[in-house]
């Protein structure tokens, strides 16, 4: 047989290999050396670009957009301690009036289109194909190229920093007339609006594929009403990005046609301005939605799973998910009081109003945790964290809604405080709160609950300290988007605090970055297919991380929690009995869950 067996011999005769492995000796003690367990390698090097580049694997395309999204949140958060430190002392002047306003306007870009949105259709790529049991999305070649768009897109619009002229500087709504070609001469103006074109076209692609994915790919027996909340809220999520995304492509268009074609179709002269105003906040403002509903489904998956309870009013959540999309169409200009050109009453109402649902939410998920045998896992951690932090922002939202409250602080900084609690509450910890709860399922390894938990209190201290105190700035007359103020305006206080806030809200990333990194590649393999040990929904019935068409064989779905009666099965026949709502007591012709079972699709 020869002293050396190459990897050519075994390949043609196992036996070879199995006949030298019983005949072999084993090494001295002396030779035995312990050695990291580094991962092993999967292919040859540049395998894994090749890979990433090529995949339509959902899975895969979910991390990518997270990864990317990530990185973008790094970035944006950087431009926005750039901002803090200048604000931090009246007189500090390290940066330009110029670059302030090029801040400004690409950080709130950057934080709202280039991180809050794809980040919306990572989680959709990562989880909802699973929670139905689809093999993949609807179109997976399409998932790619809407990936694809969306990261050239941003790159495009942050491009404008390496421009002469420097990055877009008109603010991320891009009043007009500050966008026309006099006021903002500039490349880093154009490559703006192409960015957010060509990145909105990715969006609107993805919007199409998670509609296409739901209605047309869910497993048997998944009917819509046994769809999980956070199935439901991409859905609902994805309908009001086709009504929204394509309204501000064409806005954008007619801004290109301004500057470059001699088009008049913002010219002040005839009402440009306040046309601007109305097509950007008729996608704004369902665009807020559009970031906060998918982030409603992340924290209504994790409540029932770390109460030990099912979701507390299913139909209801689902309802007020899609009152909320509904209302989020009819409240575009209570961003526009101030102009005088709105109809004040109506708009406040509607404002009021878009609270109804949002505060059922509110009870549903206090009416989950409710006499439930709570454990505070990280992922439950940060859905508190964003329970608290939403709740204060709403509760400031309520009094924006009012017009003579509204027309005082307008512009001020209590809007900044009041955007950034309804958004970083929403967006940011409900995020975090998703990565924490789907990071086993994805890789196959836990995070560090220690370094999880310090992340989360870094988090919470450092949001709370930055802009809490921003309500009483913006109450006193600060104005948002200036680069400076004088020091008997009083504002040095406050906005010391804030900025002190804010690089502990910076420094806390770190954490999460090393938590990840360390728990990816030597982190403690899980070897069940729900590690929490409660999961409701689909993705909890298969490996960690799944096959590559995510199930090897599936559960029958008679109900809203199959992976939970998957691996309780002895609890199943109780727990319908006690949730008799809708239903017979016992097993007679009207018990809908006998004749589904009867009728369900093989």
């Amino acid at each position: 047989m020869g002293d050396k067996i190459t990897n050519e011999h075994c390949r043609d005769d196992p036996s070879i290999f199995m006949e030298d492995l019983l005949v072999a000796e084993a090494p001295p003690i002396g030779e035995l050396e312990a050695r990291r367990p580094f991962p092993p390698r999967m292919g040859p090097k540049g395998n894994l670009v090749y890979k990433l580049i090529t995949t339509t694997d959902h899975k895969l395309i979910g991390i990518m957009y997270c990864v990317v999204c990530f990185i973008f949140f790094f970035v944006g958060g950087l431009m926005a301690l750039l901002m803090r430190t200048e604000l931090a002392l009246p007189g500090l002047q390290f940066l330009s009036n110029e670059q302030f306003n090029q801040l400004f306007t690409m950080h709130g870009t950057v934080m709202l289109l280039f991180y809050a949105t794809p980040i919306v259709f990572g989680f959709a790529n990562l989880v909802l194909p699973l929670q139905i049991g689809a093999p993949d999305v609807a179109f997976p070649r399409l998932n790619a190229f809407s990936f694809w768009l969306f990261l050239f897109g941003a790159l495009i619009a942050i491009a404008g920093f390496i421009t002469p002229g420097g990055a877009a500087d008109f603010g991320w709504t891009a009043y007009s007339p500050l966008t026309d070609a006099i006021h903002s001469p500039g490349a880093g103006g154009d490559l703006w609006i192409m960015g957010l074109a060509v990145g909105g076209l990715g969006t609107i692609l993805g919007g199409v594929n998670m509609i296409t994915t739901v209605v047309c790919m869910r497993a048997p027996g998944m009917t819509m009403f046994r769809m999980p909340i956070f199935t439901w809220n991409i859905l609902v999520t994805s309908i009001l990005v086709l009504l929204a995304f394509p309204l501000l492509t064409a806005a954008l268009f007619g801004l290109a046609a301004d500057r470059h074609l001699g088009a008049h179709v913002y010219d002040p002269a005839n009402g440009g301005v306040l046309l601007w105003q109305h097509l950007f906040w008729f996608f704004g403002h369902p665009e807020v939605y559009i970031i906060a509903l998918p982030f409603f489904g992340i924290v209504s998956e994790i409540f029932p799973v770390f109460s030990r309870k099912p979701i507390f009013g299913y139909t209801t959540l689902i309802y007020a998910t899609l009152g909320i999309a509904a209302l989020s169409v009819a409240v575009w200009a209570h961003h526009m009081y101030a102009t005088g050109a709105v109809l004040l009453p109506f708009f406040s109402f509607m404002t009021f109003l878009i609270a109804v649902p949002t505060g059922i939410k509110f009870f549903n998920w206090i009416g989950t945790m409710w006499k439930g045998q709570l454990t505070f896992e990280s992922p439950m951690l940060f859905s508190v964290g964003f329970l608290i932090t939403f709740l204060l922002g709403g509760l400031s939202g309520v009094l924006l809604a009012s017009p003579p409250l509204d027309f005082h602080v307008t512009d001020s900084y209590f809007v900044i405080a009041h955007f950034h609690y309804v958004l970083f509450g929403t967006i940011v910890f409900a995020t975090y709160a998703g990565i924490y709860f789907w990071f086993p399922k994805m890789t196959g390894r836990l995070l560090d609950e220690r370094l999880a938990k310090l992340h989360f209190w870094l988090t919470f201290i450092g949001f709370h300290t930055t802009f809490l105190v921003q309500h009483w700035l913006g109450d006193e007359g600060m104005p948002r988007r200036y680069a400076d103020y004088l020091p008997t305006d009083g504002f040095t206080t406050l906005n010391v605090i804030s900025t002190i806030g804010a690089f502990i809200l910076g420094i806390s990333t770190l954490p999460f970055v090393w938590n990840v990194f360390k728990s990816w590649r030597y982190g403690e393999p899980v070897v069940v297919d729900d590690p929490w040990g409660y999961g409701n929904s689909l993705e909890w019935a298969t490996s960690c991380p799944p096959p590559r068409h995510n199930f090897t064989e599936l559960p029958r779905i008679r109900s809203e929690r199959p992976a939970f009666e998957l691996h309780y099965p002895h609890m199943v026949e109780r727990m319908r009995a006690e949730a008799h709502i809708g239903r017979s007591h016992g097993p007679s012709d009207g018990d809908v869950t006998r004749l589904d079972d009867e009728h369900v699709r093989t």
